[in-house]
């Protein structure tokens, strides 16, 4: 039974976007479409201890689910053409084909404009659409975000009964609709890739799977919005932080710091993708935003030889350029960082006792896992030792806590 849970979550991890995806194109509501996904979801934990795990599990749940919709408008006595359409279709097909069963890239989307639709709330749109496009729960959503499980809970469920109030249609918008709407697309693209690049809770370091598919919803956005030039910013951003996938864990999972990996085994190609991408967003004309900021940042990283040959000082240029544009804790804390490798962790300590003054990232573990290699490379050992064990307490991923009580255990 504990196999058929792992695969289970497993499965919904990968494959949840297009099954709602597909689902929300089939009844025209996304609440109702994340439901029936639940139930199916329900039946397979109930059914595959049995019958064994299908061939194509993903296949066997969105045919569930579309069976249970079936059902659904059978007792809503809603029996219109298009229920005979499918019904038909699904009966000409009793069995489920794997092979029959084409995901349409599309769809998810078509998904993810609808989440960000301007009729739900900013923090409702990241909440529903890293719930249903990254396959997140909402305890997962709410440690990424420091607030209570509640709170999140309370955001899917009013947006999701809000798109239903607003009866917004399973479509990509208008392209006149795109500028008013891509910000907030794009900044749940890049929060589906960062939780897919450093897994905030789990097992494993990365989320490989993930952080592909923002980067692939973030190539067609920008065939889409050719004019835009943060779209191609943000997909040189994820091009460029993608490079290093394969350096960034050891064959066990156990993670290895971008210090100490292998810059032989960066993609060359992906590197050169992202640079031609910065390139595409700087051409345009307009400046550099935001992503464009943050891809120049990792521009240096991807074309230094080696950690101490970075530009750092021209990195501590651009956080502080993007801390102006957009102010961020996380940002200065990163600019500490780049900070501590310019000029000295004594400057940089400056920096992050004053954001814990603040108390912005209070109850985040990347508070604590910087002041700790800062103290550290200050020689105070005792106190980096403690703030490496704090921060191992505060993270949910256990391979990063692996990473932080070795880091306490080797002073």
């Amino acid at each position: 039974m504990a196999d058929v849970r792992r695969t289970v979550e497993a499965v919904w991890r990968i494959e949840s976007a297009r099954i709602v995806a597909t689902l929300a194109k089939m009844t025209g509501d996304v609440a109702l479409a994340e439901d029936l996904a639940q139930e199916a979801v329900v039946d397979a934990l109930r059914q595959w201890p049995e019958s064994g795990i299908p061939e194509n599990p993903g296949a066997w749940l969105t045919a569930v689910a579309k069976r249970k919709a079936i059902d659904t408008w059978r007792r809503r006595e809603r029996l219109d053409d298009r229920y005979q359409a499918i019904a038909h279709d699904l009966a000409a097909s009793p069995s489920v084909d794997p092979a029959a069963w084409q995901p349409i890239d599309d769809d998810v989307l078509r998904l993810v404009f609808i989440a960000c639709h301007p009729v739900i709330a900013r923090e409702a749109q990241v909440a529903l659409t890293l719930r249903m496009i990254g396959g997140l729960s909402t305890e997962e959503i709410a440690r990424l975000f420091l607030v209570p499980v509640a709170t999140i809970q309370q955001r899917i469920v009013r947006a999701k009964k809000t798109l239903t109030a607003a009866k917004v249609p399973f479509e990509v918008p208008d392209p006149s609709e795109w500028r008013a709407r891509i910000g907030s697309v794009l900044g749940v693209v890049y929060l589906i890739f960062t939780e897919g690049y450093a897994a905030t809770s789990g097992d494993t370091w990365m989320r490989t799977d993930l952080a592909n598919e923002a980067l692939r919803l973030g190539r067609v956005l920008a065939g889409l919005t050719p004019r835009e030039p943060e779209v191609h910013a943000l997909v040189a951003l994820m091009e460029l932080q993608a490079s290093r996938f394969a350096a960034r864990v050891r064959p066990d999972g156990t993670p290895i710091l971008l210090a100490d990996q292998d810059r032989a085994r960066w993609d060359r190609a992906q590197i050169g993708r992202g640079r031609a991408a910065l390139a595409r967003a700087d051409a345009l004309g307009r400046g550099r935003g935001s992503y464009a900021l943050q891809a120049a940042i990792a521009e240096c990283h991807a074309i230094a030889p080696t950690i101490d040959d970075t530009d750092w000082a021209r990195i501590v240029l651009l956080y502080e350029a993007l801390g102006r544009l957009a102010p961020n804790p996380v940002v200065d804390l990163n600019r500490a960082v780049a900070v501590s490798m310019a000029t000295g962790p004594a400057s940089a300590l400056r920096i992050v006792e004053g954001l814990a003054a603040d108390g912005a990232l209070r109850g985040s573990p990347l508070l604590p896992s910087v002041r700790g290699e800062l103290l550290a490379r200050l020689g105070r050992a005792e106190e980096a030792r403690s703030e490496f064990v704090t921060a191992a307490g505060l993270t949910a991923n256990t391979r990063e806590r692996g990473v932080l009580l070795a880091k306490a255990a080797a002073l």
